[in-house]
C-alpha cells in the first residue's frame, strides 16, 4: 500500500451530500468521498454510467486534514429565466416549467483541506497519472470551483497520513505561544485510531456518500462512518502566510529531486 497527497483550495468549494434537486442546494463541511471518487473517476475517463468502473475505488482510503475549514456562503441562483417555454427547465410530465428555476446553493469559502489517499501501488500510479493528465478536469464538487495549485502535491508516498502529521505545510499561522510545539489540527478518518493514541477519542458521524452509481438518473450512495478527531501536528508545519505558497511548491517538487 502507498499514496498520494491532494490539496483542495480555492475562493468556492461546495460538497453535495445529497443527489435530489432542492430549493436548498446544501454543501457539507468537508469534501465527501462520493466528489473525491467522482473526481477520480473523471481524471481517468470514467462515465457516469460506468458503475462497474467505480469498483476498484472501493480500495481507496481516505484521511482530511482541515486546514482551515471556510465560511458558510448562500448564493441565490436562478437557471432558464428569460427564455422561450421550450427553453425552460424540464418538468416531471414531459413539458416545461416556462419560468425561472429558483434555488440556494452554498459553498465554502477559502477553505482548505489536504486529502491523504491510501491505495494499493497499481491504483496509486494510475490515480497519480491520471490527476496530473486529467481526461476531464477536476474541481471543488460543482464544475465553477477550480481549484488552487498546488493541487496534486506529492504523486507517491509511502505514508500518506503520516506525511499530514508530519510533512504537508500547515495553513495556518505560527501560534503566539513561543514554547508550543504544536498546533491542534481537525482530522477526519475512515477508521478509529488505536485507543492508546494522543488523540484516540473521536466524534463518529454517520454519512451518506459512498458511491454506488453516477447515473444521471439513477444514482445512488450507501453509508459509511467518520471519526472526527482533533490532533496535535508540529508547529515547524506552520508558517508565516506570504511563504505558503513557496513553501507548498517547495514539497511538492522536493518529490522530483528525491
Amino acid at each position: 500500500m502507498s499514496g498520494l497527497l491532494l490539496r483542495l483550495a480555492g475562493p468556492l468549494q461546495s460538497w453535495g451530500e445529497r443527489s435530489a434537486f432542492s430549493p436548498l442546494r446544501e454543501t457539507a463541511p468537508f469534501p465527501t468521498r462520493s466528489a473525491l471518487v467522482g473526481m477520480f473517476a473523471a481524471a481517468e475517463g470514467i462515465t457516469r454510467g460506468n458503475t462497474a468502473g467505480l469498483k476498484k475505488y472501493e480500495q481507496i482510503q481516505l484521511t482530511v486534514r482541515v486546514d482551515r475549514p471556510g465560511t458558510l456562503l448562500e448564493d441565490y441562483h436562478t437557471a432558464g429565466g428569460g427564455f422561450p417555454k421550450e427553453r425552460t427547465a424540464a418538468t416531471s410530465r414531459g413539458s416545461n416549467k416556462d419560468a425561472a428555476v429558483i434555488t440556494k446553493r452554498q459553498y465554502l469559502s477559502d477553505a482548505v483541506f489536504v486529502v491523504a489517499v491510501t491505495a494499493p501501488d497499481k491504483l496509486t500510479e494510475q490515480l497519480a497519472a491520471a490527476l496530473q493528465r486529467p481526461h476531464w478536469a477536476p474541481y471543488l464538487g460543482r464544475r465553477s470551483c477550480a481549484p488552487d495549485e498546488p493541487f496534486l502535491l506529492r504523486r507517491h508516498t509511502n505514508d500518506p497520513e503520516a506525511e499530514l502529521l508530519t510533512g504537508v505545510p500547515l495553513t495556518a499561522p505560527e501560534p503566539r505561544d513561543p514554547k508550543a510545539e504544536t498546533i491542534e489540527v481537525q482530522f477526519l478518518r475512515e477508521r478509529p485510531l488505536p485507543h492508546d493514541g494522543p488523540a484516540a477519542a473521536a466524534d463518529v458521524i454517520e454519512v451518506n456518500d459512498i458511491p454506488v452509481s453516477f447515473a444521471p438518473h439513477g444514482r445512488a450512495h450507501s453509508g459509511r462512518r467518520l471519526y472526527r478527531t482533533t490532533e496535535p501536528v508540529s508547529r515547524l508545519l506552520a508558517g508565516p502566510q506570504n511563504t505558503l505558497l513557496t513553501r507548498l511548491i517547495d514539497y511538492a517538487h522536493a518529490e522530483e529531486h528525491a
